[in-house]
């Protein structure tokens, strides 16, 4: 007699926790994916028949090289950098690449296998990838930066392309960075814009890039909102990071009537009880690129709680939205959500929330949309912006965010009706996992042993 879906499924993950037990990022990632599809895998039995999930929780490739630079004061510096190539099943390999101190093999083997599920909720031809480097250009120079860039993508660029893996940015890579890497892109091949996404739009990048993510996150919650006949107009809500993710999912708040009282970043979080005020926030992290406390020292009404995370805060408040970085809501935050009264958590960041965090949303009838769902929005724009550079077009703002909303809906009735047909009404988190699922397995059994 065969293995049970719970059999197969444990047997699984002893074996990857056996191989990669020094990367527990990625083990948490899979953790939380396994958990939520026994009844997917119960009713395919060829999932187990063809151990299907040891062949798409392995990466096709990894590849890490050195990257040597040359700081202004001319001192030799050499960092790792890392592309992880997860899943081509539905299409070139896309994600971003993360330039932070904390980045290694670990957190950008869980960001790519998020990113595969992510990628196909959104209904785009994309496979799942991620990459990056421990560099930190906090601190770094115009030109310091130019030189990591421009080193980083001498490497890279043997591995990309816009039929094989196409990168965008994420933590620590923005306009400047994608335009530094594409121009050494352009140097060493040729002018192909589809290469990278998240470009200035005077060479290829599209309207909303810079918004998606943030604005995305909030259509999905929009959606879940007037499922229950409700909207934003009134609701209180907290947000956690000042990035371009949080900084547009408060912009797109406020002008849906929400109010929002926090931001932060990773010296604390700020309170403001008269509302954020965008365009300091603005100015403060995306002008002069300070720390969040300055916001405090320029307004009045608001005070800076240093070393603590925006989920310690102790004021009532309805909507939950961590777009800062992973594990930001552990079960002591999560309980002091569940206390306070929260009704909705959203995740603008990836895997904000540790596992014990989101049992107890669950418990607690917390409506939880999972990273892979929420924000997606980030890289449906990416892929739009891929479909513009194979056309030689240029979209208007309208049109893209018109099909950035109609993606977030797919997304969200997708992940509420699988969730419905295997009979977990109202548990995006599965819903999210196995419609992502369904389709690469699909994908990948049709393809065979590749």
């Amino acid at each position: 007699m065969g293995q049970t879906a719970k059999e197969y499924l444990a047997a699984t993950l002893a074996a990857f926790h056996a191989k990669d037990a020094h990367q527990p990022e990625f083990l948490q990632a899979i953790d939380e994916f396994f958990a939520t599809i026994e009844d997917y895998v119960a009713e395919n039995p060829e999932i187990i028949e063809k151990d299907l999930l040891s062949l798409i929780t392995e990466p096709e490739r990894l590849i890490q090289f050195r990257v040597p630079w040359m700081d202004d004061d001319n001192h030799w510096r050499v960092n790792r950098g890392y592309r992880v190539q997860f899943s081509s099943a539905l299409g070139p390999y896309k994600g971003g690449l993360r330039f932070h101190p904390t980045v290694n093999l670990s957190i950008l083997k869980f960001l790519g296998f998020e990113q595969i599920f992510k990628n196909s909720l959104t209904g785009l031809p994309i496979g799942g990838g991620k990459g990056g480097s421990d560099f930190d250009p906090k601190g770094k120079s115009d030109a310091e930066i130019m030189r990591f860039c421009q080193s980083f993508m001498t490497e890279l660029f043997r591995h990309i392309g816009p039929n094989l893996d196409v990168p965008a940015g994420d933590i620590g890579v923005g306009g400047r960075e994608v335009a530094y890497l594409y121009g050494q892109y352009k140097r060493l091949r040729e002018f192909d814009a589809g290469v990278l996404t998240g470009k200035p739009l005077t060479f290829g990048g599209s309207l909303v890039r810079t918004e998606a993510t943030g604005y995305g996150l909030v259509y999905i919650v929009q959606h879940l909102l007037n499922d229950r006949s409700d909207s934003f107009a009134g609701k209180k809500v907290h947000v956690s990071g000042s990035g371009n993710v949080a900084t547009y999912a408060i912009e797109k708040l406020q002008q849906l009537g929400a109010h929002v009282y926090t931001a932060s970043d990773s010296s604390g979080y700020i309170y403001d009880p008269e509302g954020i005020d965008l365009d300091l926030l603005k100015e403060i992290k995306e002008v002069k690129r300070e720390r969040i406390e300055r916001y405090a020292e320029q307004r009045s009404s608001a005070t800076y709680h240093a070393g603590k995370r925006v989920w310690d805060d102790t004021h009532l408040f309805e909507i939950a939205l961590p777009c800062a970085t992973q594990n930001e809501i552990l079960k002591a935050q999560a309980e002091n959500l569940v206390k306070i009264g929260v009704k909705i958590v959203a995740e603008g960041a990836n895997m904000p929330s540790n596992i014990d965090a989101v049992d107890l949303f669950h418990e607690n009838q917390i409506a939880y949309l999972p990273g892979k769902a929420a924000n997606a929005g980030g890289v449906a724009i990416s892929a739009l912006e891929m479909s513009q550079n194979s056309e030689r077009l240029h979209w208007s703002f309208e049109e893209v965010d018109q099909k950035l909303e109609e993606i977030m809906l797919h997304i969200y009735e997708t992940c509420r009706d699988t969730a419905k047909h295997y009979g977990h009404e109202g548990n995006y988190q599965l819903g999210a996992n196995i419609a992502g699922l369904e389709k690469v397995a699909s994908a990948v059994l049709a393809q065979g042993l590749v």
